[in-house]
């Protein structure tokens, strides 16, 4: 909230940017994209960042419509590249040259949700700076998601890396 902190997340994303780096964010709530929906498209529409995660009612929030393609449509056009997070349908990729649906992993029960969708963000940004193809990186997403709302805690009890290596990825 406070101009500050809002400023310093600029400034570091210049710098982040000099230096060759790509920014990534992601779009907390839906209910903090209604408080700042005008900043988030500005960062976006300005490129401050690259890369921006959204779960689908965020999405919808952003743009203030329940259409989904509508929604994705107009985040196609507004950053390089957008991470939808939609539940049991999976992920999309969105970016200027089309959308890439990658379903989700199949989960015996939900136990709970938290940190689903931090655990898909670290999956795929693993995937992205190990220059992993889009699909792919979506893929280490949805099976770190897919771990973590299967037992209580936002941590996983199962080691990433053998699930990853175990499903091939």
């Amino acid at each position: 909230d406070p101009k500050d902190a809002k400023d310093a997340f600029v400034k570091a994303s210049s710098a982040a940017h000099g230096a060759g780096r790509r920014v990534a964010l992601t779009l907390s709530d839906a209910f903090c994209v209604g408080r700042y929906r005008g900043e988030f498209l500005d960062l976006m529409r300005k490129r401050v960042v690259d890369l921006v995660f959204a779960n689908e009612a965020e999405l919808t929030s952003l743009y203030e419509t329940a259409d989904f393609d509508a929604a994705l449509a107009q985040f196609r056009s507004d950053v390089a590249t957008g991470v939808v997070t939609r539940s049991e349908k999976g992920c999309v990729v969105a970016t200027k040259d089309g959308v890439e649906s990658v379903p989700a992993f199949p989960v015996d029960k939900v136990v709970d949700t938290t940190g689903a969708g931090d655990l898909f963000a670290s999956g795929f940004l693993f995937g992205l700076v190990r220059q992993f193809p889009m699909k792919k990186a979506a893929q280490l997403g949805a099976l770190a998601a897919a771990e973590v709302i299967q037992h209580l805690g936002a941590r996983p009890q199962t080691s990433l890396k053998a699930l990853a290596q175990a499903k091939g990825l």
